[in-house]
């Protein structure tokens, strides 16, 4: 969603495509008579394919016809989860192959203590290379950098999270064998995306493009830059993500009901902005939006721990948003 909005973009119906791709899959794989039987990774495949082609089809809806953003994903929404409900009838549908369900976690859907152990040392070993490594590429171009405590700081900070992040992982145990789970799948999947992302937007010239368009389409159309093929390939990137959710949810859930992902587009644009993405476009991070996210989620699960009635949480959860869209506009109007 970070890109969508940076690219002066909106999309409502993630929630909705969600809900549909984790339902195609779901009718696809589970036994028949309620779905085909097919081997999960088709279903998978095909549910990606579903999500990303209906993320291209409203990219071109917007960019190549001209229909706002707005309409047309609002549309989506619609749409989407009414198709979901007419393909499986208004049947809830599973249960799911148990292959797929490791996607969701679960007593299987872990990688262990040894293999935890390892991704994280090799996730630490590579965010410190970036760090020495940018260290020593401003001092090869004579560019100021910052004191070597600072830098020593931040190894040490680093190394104190990631190792806490092992040991949460590693300290819930498995109900059969007794030992640590390790990191479940979907938390896997999740870091996967988020460092994809944040590469991509970041260090490619598409996630560039991005940005200009975003800080003024005229003059990025002006540059040479391709405007419409980008918005285009930023929806179809949306859609591919909102079906790679819906696996994932789908394989937590084991059964999926056709209510799947209801109201979830508001919980992601909430979460870019609280992440500090500006509506106007333009500016914002994936990693911002990943922690606007985490203080969402934390929020949420804190209120249903505290036993706060649901129609509070979502109305405590508003007056959050509303705060977060007022101070992200005065610190972008103060930047500008």
């Amino acid at each position: 969603m970070v890109l969508v909005i940076v690219a002066r973009q909106i999309d409502l119906s993630v929630g909705s495509l969600l809900g549909f791709t984790g339902m195609a899959m779901a009718l696809l794989q589970a036994v028949p008579p309620i779905g085909q039987g097919w081997p999960w990774p088709l279903a998978l495949l095909v549910g990606l394919l579903l999500g990303a082609g209906a993320g291209l089809l409203q990219g071109y809806l917007i960019a190549y016809l001209g229909a706002p953003s707005f309409i047309v994903t609002m549309a989506g929404l619609l749409v989407f989860r009414n198709a979901a409900y007419l393909i499986a009838e208004g049947r809830t549908v599973g249960p799911l192959q148990d292959e797929f369900l490791i996607l969701g976690g679960g007593l299987q859907g872990s990688i262990g203590p040894f293999w935890s152990t390892v991704v994280t040392l090799l996730a630490l070993a590579y965010t410190l290379w970036a760090v020495w490594r940018g260290r020593w590429l401003r001092q090869r171009h004579g560019l100021s950098v910052r004191p070597l405590w600072v830098d020593l700081a931040v190894t040490l900070f680093l190394g104190l999270v990631f190792g806490s992040f092992l040991w949460v992982m590693n300290s819930f145990p498995h109900p059969v064998t007794g030992q640590g789970r390790g990191i479940p799948v979907p938390v896997l999947i999740a870091l996967g995306v988020l460092v994809l992302l944040h590469w991509v937007s970041q260090r490619t010239r598409f996630g560039r493009y991005v940005y200009a368009i975003g800080g003024n389409p005229e003059a990025a159309l002006l540059a040479g830059i391709p405007v419409r093929r980008v918005q285009v390939l930023v929806f179809g990137l949306m859609g591919f993500l909102a079906a790679l959710a819906g696996a994932v949810q789908a394989a937590r859930l084991a059964f999926v009901p056709t209510g799947m992902g209801t109201l979830l587009e508001l919980y992601v644009i909430a979460a870019a902005v609280v992440g500090g993405t500006s509506l106007a476009g333009g500016s914002g991070t994936i990693l911002g939006a990943a922690l606007g996210a985490l203080i969402m989620s934390s929020l949420q699960n804190g209120l249903v721990l505290m036993g706060v009635p649901t129609e509070w949480q979502n109305l405590i959860l508003g007056v959050v948003l509303v705060v977060a869209a007022v101070w992200n506009a005065r610190f972008h109007r103060r930047r500008t």
